[in-house]
C-alpha cells in the first residue's frame, strides 16, 4: 500500500474507533461523552492499531485463527502502552477494566483482547478491502487534496493536545509580559488553543490534571527504568544476542556464521530491541512468577519476531530467517519452539540477568554515564543508517540497478557483495 492509502486507512480507523467509543458510551451511560484525546472526531489508538495490524498481518487473510491471536496481542499491547502513557501525562485513567476478570492494571483484560482479535479478523478480511475499494472511487486529485488538508488539521490538533498534556500552558509567561505584538498575538493564540483542549479533556475526564509536578533530581545514574538504562540495555542486548546466536549456530550447524544485523560490529538489532522493549513493558512485573513471565514472554516474543520478519522483508526486500522447515511454523516467520525460547528468555532475563546488569549500570558515575550513553547512541544510529543504505544498495545490485549517485558508488566500493554476504549470509532477497 502507498502513502495515501495508509494515511486514508489511519484516518478511517481513527474515525470509526471514535464513533464506536461514542456509541458505546451513549448506550451504557445514556449521554454523549467524547473520550478521544484529540479535539477532532478521531481516536488515534484505533488508527495506529489498524495500520499495525494491516501491515503486519496482511498475509494472514486466510488464517483466521492466527490472525485473531496475533491481532489480539498487537492491539492489547498498544492499549496497555497508551493507557499508561495517558495516565503518566494526565494523572488519570481514561478507561478502566478493574471490575472485569483477568485484567492487568485495569488497562487490558481478556474480554477486550478477544474483542480486538475478532475486530482484527474483520478488518483484514473485509474492512480493508471495502475501505480501499471506496478510496479508489474518489478522483486522485480530490483525495490527495483532502488527505493533505486532513494531515494539516490533524498536526495542529495533535500539537495543541501534546503541549496541553505536557503542562506547557503552566510554564509560559503571561501574554501581557511579551512586548513584541506579533509574539503577543502568537502566544495568546497558543494559550487559547491549549485552554480549549484542556477544557474539553477536563469535561470528559473531570479527574484529569495538566499541571506537572517537579520531580526530585535523581542521585543515581539510570535509576529504575530510565531512558539511559533502556538505551544501554539495548546496546548490551544487541551485543549479547549476536554472541549467543553465533555460538548457537556454531553448535547446531558446525561452523561459524555471522548473525549481526549491522555492518559495524557484532550487534543483533532484533535482540537489542527485544531486551529494551521487554524491560519497558514488563519492568513493573519483573517480580511476578516465572510461569507468568514465561507465558507473557512467549506471546510477546512470537508477535515481536513476526512483526520484525514482515518489516525487514517489506523495507529491505530480504528474508533474514526462514523457519519453514521447522514444525508448527507460521509462514516461516515464527515457530512454536522458538516462541517458547522467547518465554524462557523472558524468565532468564528478569530472574537472572537483569538484576546484576541493572546494578552495574547504576554504579556508573552520572556525568560519565550520560556522555557514554550519548556517544554509544550516536554510534548505533550511524551504524544502523549505514547498514540500511548498504542493504538497500545490495538489493539494487542484485536487481542489476547501476549506481546513480556518489553515495551509491561509495557503498559499492566499501560494502560490495562479498562483504554483505559475509555479514548477512542467510539473507534471501525477495526483490
Amino acid at each position: 500500500m502507498g502513502f495515501y492509502q495508509l494515511t486514508y486507512l489511519f484516518f478511517a480507523y481513527s474515525f470509526l474507533g471514535w464513533l464506536g467509543e461514542v456509541l458505546t458510551n451513549a448506550v451504557r451511560k445514556r449521554r454523549y461523552q467524547d473520550c478521544g484525546v484529540l479535539n477532532g472526531p478521531l481516536c488515534i489508538l484505533y488508527g495506529i492499531g489498524g495500520l499495525t495490524i494491516s501491515f503486519a498481518l496482511g498475509d494472514l487473510q486466510q488464517s483466521w485463527f492466527f490472525l485473531l491471536g496475533l491481532g489480539a496481542v498487537y492491539a492489547t499491547v498498544l492499549e496497555w502502552i497508551a493507557g499508561h502513557i495517558l495516565e503518566r501525562v494526565s494523572h488519570t485513567r481514561w478507561w478502566d477494566y478493574s471490575d472485569r476478570k483477568f485484567n492487568l492494571d485495569g488497562y487490558i483484560c481478556l474480554g477486550a483482547s478477544v474483542l480486538w482479535g475478532l475486530l482484527s479478523v474483520f478488518m483484514v478480511k473485509w474492512g480493508n478491502p471495502l475501505l480501499l475499494f471506496l478510496f479508489d472511487l474518489i478522483p486522485g486529485g480530490v483525495r490527495a487534496a483532502v488527505l493533505w488538508a486532513g494531515i494539516a488539521v490533524f498536526a495542529i490538533d495533535a500539537v495543541g493536545t501534546f503541549l496541553t498534556m505536557l503542562g506547557l500552558r503552566y510554564r509560559w509567561p503571561p501574554a501581557e509580559a511579551v512586548e513584541n505584538r506579533l509574539a503577543n498575538l502568537t502566544l495568546r493564540a497558543g494559550l487559547w488553543i491549549l485552554g480549549r483542549v484542556e477544557r474539553r479533556m477536563t469535561k470528559a475526564h473531570p479527574a484529569v490534571t495538566f499541571e506537572r509536578e517537579k520531580k526530585a533530581r535523581a542521585t543515581v545514574f539510570a535509576a529504575g527504568c530510565s531512558p539511559y538504562k533502556i538505551v544501554l540495555l539495548f546496546i548490551i542486548g544487541a551485543f549479547l544476542g549476536d554472541v549467543v546466536e553465533t555460538i548457537f549456530c556454531r553448535i547446531t550447524a558446525g561452523y561459524w556464521m555471522s548473525r549481526s544485523s549491522l555492518v559495524w560490529g557484532p550487534f543483533s538489532i532484533v535482540w537489542g530491541l527485544a531486551i529494551a522493549l521487554v524491560t519497558l513493558l514488563l519492568y513493573r512485573y519483573k517480580d511476578k512468577s516465572a510461569s507468568w513471565l514465561f507465558v507473557t514472554g512467549t506471546l510477546l516474543g512470537g508477535a515481536y519476531e513476526y512483526l520484525c520478519s514482515v518489516f525487514t522483508e517489506v523495507v529491505f526486500g530480504a528474508v533474514f530467517w526462514d523457519y519453514s522447515a521447522i514444525p508448527f511454523n507460521l509462514g516461516g516467520r515464527i515457530n512454536l519452539l522458538y516462541c517458547f525460547f522467547w518465554g524462557f528468555a523472558a524468565v532468564a532475563w528478569f530472574k537472572v540477568f537483569y538484576p546484576p546488569l541493572s546494578r552495574m549500570i547504576e554504579r556508573i558515575p552520572r556525568t560519565f554515564g550520560k556522555v557514554l550513553t550519548w556517544c554509544l547512541c550516536l554510534f548505533m544510529v550511524a551504524d544502523m543508517a549505514v547498514s540500511s543504505m548498504a542493504l538497500v544498495r545490495y538489493n539494487q545490485r542484485l536487481e542489476g540497478i547501476p549506481p546513480r549517485n556518489e553515495v551509491a558508488v561509495y557503498l559499492d566500493e566499501h560494502y560490495d557483495d562479498a562483504r554483505m554476504q559475509a555479514v548477512y549470509p542467510k539473507a534471501v532477497h525477495t526483490g
